[in-house]
């Protein structure tokens, strides 16, 4: 019931930008974790209304495909004790968690044990350790026992956001239904949903259907951070990844159409220029009010939810929006939030100001955030190269080596060069075991007006942007394909206000090149389009990947020659601001002027 197969991360390599920062995450964020204090908060019950016990489950959902990507032994040894320590807090009656036995089903349990019982089947998957699957076994036992069909607690009126964080415990069940095939964790699966969908649940597929928007499926709550605030986006978004789970299992097609239709609501609606939304944790008609500075924006947390979400529904369903809003979201909100040495994740990265380190919470040094940062860079390797029996899709054009099997035991191996996306050029080279007729799917981005494509040196026609172009031939080894991408500036506009972009990169200005006010109201010049030069040295000189200068009109007030263009420095989005303090205050949407003399306060 997919589209495509994912690619085995040990069969994927990548090598351009995402794949340095990759390796130094994995270095420095994924195994420099202390792991033992992660566990610690199960051997203390004493929590009563936060979310410790979510920090250990998701950093195995990054340490996991981190080891498969890498085999990095000593990240193996780091999964093992982890588990077999989480293993070890187990009660008799099968609890993993910190509330005490009077303050279950408070506050953030049901959240944590999700993450417990994801973190277990990671480690099973891994190594088929039976005593893993046994304890995850055991925790949904109970999960059962107390919310289960016969239980009298109705699992939507637990937890935070009416009910969703409980309820997505229904993803690991759909998991640990596949594993296991034992019908009570299906039929938990399916209450969930019933709990959900009734009057005392969020009722995430009656509501999508009928095209509610994200930002208003409740009334704004007196409290905003309660069971009340149904808005809460990265709770929805892991709700509806469940059904997807679901959907795969059972073939409903109810639930892919909702997911579908969701999702799509939250790009034309949510989702911004750089690829994430929110305020607050919260959908607030993100993609309409990103022009202005709002409270909390683009929680980390939120984007790599969206990046597996959008993930997800690109294999399930092959549509190429998704793989678009992947790229987006990955070369720009994702690197955002890393920090330039990759040990850290920022908890909000907005689109001007400064950044920040994330706080610890809980009590502890790490966050929501930090804990779930990493997991994003295993989204993309797995994405960059999907496949079918009869197709091989290229949906991301980083330098990449990457190996998969099509139909009758064919092997593929592809290699992807050309340091994109600072060049617009890239060079597909294709090798196939043996000479066989397959479709290779190409990905041309909807950002990509022209985009020219060629085998061999001979020019391929039906190239159309916001489309795979999908090429069925004999390929043999030494086949090669190129294209060549349209990386022209684009001028976005909102509000009256504008930001540049340059290929998949949104642009901004940053404080650290000198060049006038940020936040300074600027004009684009109207006898020609905007051209963006690459500034090697400027980039260099400012600590930023890459950085361009154009000409816009950065002084409203000045006359006679001085109130002509001048040379503006921008530089990505994801590099903006990244000393992490005030000295790189930086800018993506920039106010427009008025150009009174041409009637623009007419317009208006």
């Amino acid at each position: 019931m997919s589209a495509f197969t994912l690619t085995a991360l040990n069969s994927a390599k990548l090598n351009g930008y995402l794949g340095e920062k990759l390796a130094l995450c994995l270095e420095r964020r994924i195994k420099a974790e202390d792991v033992d204090g992660l566990v610690a908060p199960f051997r203390h019950r004493e929590e009563r209304s936060l979310w410790q016990t979510e920090f250990w489950g998701k950093w195995m959902l990054a340490a996991v495909p981190a080891y498969e990507y890498s085999g990095n032994k000593a990240l193996y040894e780091q999964i093992r004790s982890s588990t077999q320590a989480v293993i070890a807090t187990q009660s008799a009656d099968g609890y993993i968690g910190n509330y005490p036995d009077d303050g279950r089903l408070q506050g953030w349990d049901i959240w944590g044990r999700k993450y417990t019982l994801l973190g277990l089947m990671g480690y099973y998957d891994l190594c088929k350790d039976p005593q893993a699957l046994q304890a995850a076994c055991r925790l949904a036992e109970l999960c059962i026992k107390e919310l289960g069909p016969s239980a009298e607690v109705n699992i939507a009126k637990t937890g935070m956001h009416h009910g969703m964080a409980s309820c997505s415990i229904l993803e690991p069940f759909m998991r640990l239904y596949r594993r296991t095939r034992e019908e009570r964790y299906l039929e938990m699966a399916r209450h969930i949903i019933a709990c959900i969908e009734g009057p005392d649940g969020p009722q995430l597929i009656k509501k999508g259907l009928a095209g509610v928007p994200v930002a208003e499926r409740f009334p704004l709550p007196d409290e905003w951070w309660s069971w009340y605030n149904g808005q809460k986006s990265y709770e929805m978004m892991s709700c509806y990844q469940g059904m997807l789970e679901m959907y795969e299992e059972l073939g409903d097609e109810r639930l892919l159409r909702v997911c579908d239709l969701v999702a799509k609501h939250i790009i034309a609606t949510e989702i911004n220029i750089v690829g994430t939304g929110v305020s607050n944790e919260c959908w607030y008609y993100g993609k309409k009010w990103q022009t202005e500075p709002a409270t909390h924006m683009q929680e980390t947390c939120s984007t790599i939810t969206w990046m597996k979400f959008c993930q997800t529904l690109l294999r399930l369903t092959g549509d190429v929006i998704y793989a678009d809003e992947l790229e987006k979201t990955a070369y720009n909100a994702f690197l955002a939030s890393l920090s330039p040495d990759a040990s850290t994740f920022s908890m909000y990265c907005p689109l001007e100001g400064s950044r920040h380190v994330s706080a610890g919470q809980c009590g502890m040094d790490i966050s929501c955030c930090i804990a779930n940062g990493p997991r994003g860079f295993f989204v993309l390797p797995e994405a960059a190269i999907m496949s079918n029996a009869e197709e091989l899709a290229v949906n991301l054009y980083e330098d990449l080596q990457a190996r998969v099997t099509l139909k009758d035991g064919l092997e593929v191996s592809v290699a992807i060069n050309g340091n994109y996306p600072v060049n617009n050029r890239v060079q597909i080279a294709v090798t196939p075991s043996a000479t066989a007729i397959w479709a290779l799917l190409l990905r041309i981005p909807a950002w990509s007006a022209l985009t020219a494509v060629t085998i061999n040196g001979a020019a391929v026609a039906g190239v159309n942007a916001g489309s795979y172009c999908r090429i069925a031939r004999a390929w043999q080894a030494g086949d090669v394909v190129e294209l060549v991408f349209d990386f022209s500036c684009r001028v976005a506009e909102l509000n009256r206000c504008l930001a540049l972009q340059r290929g998949p990169l949104v642009l901004a200005r940053d404080s650290r090149f000198n060049d006038g006010a940020v936040d300074a109201t600027v004009l684009v010049p109207d006898d020609q389009p905007l051209e963006l030069v690459a500034v090697a040295d400027a980039a260099t000189a400012a600590g930023v990947w890459q950085a361009f200068t154009t000409k816009l009109i950065n002084d409203l007030t000045a006359v006679g020659p001085a109130g002509g263009p001048q040379l503006v420095h921008f530089c990505d989005y994801a590099s903006a601001g990244n000393t992490w303090t005030a000295a790189s205050r930086y800018r993506v949407w920039l106010r427009r002027g008025l150009r009174v003399a041409s009637g623009d306060h007419l317009r208006w």
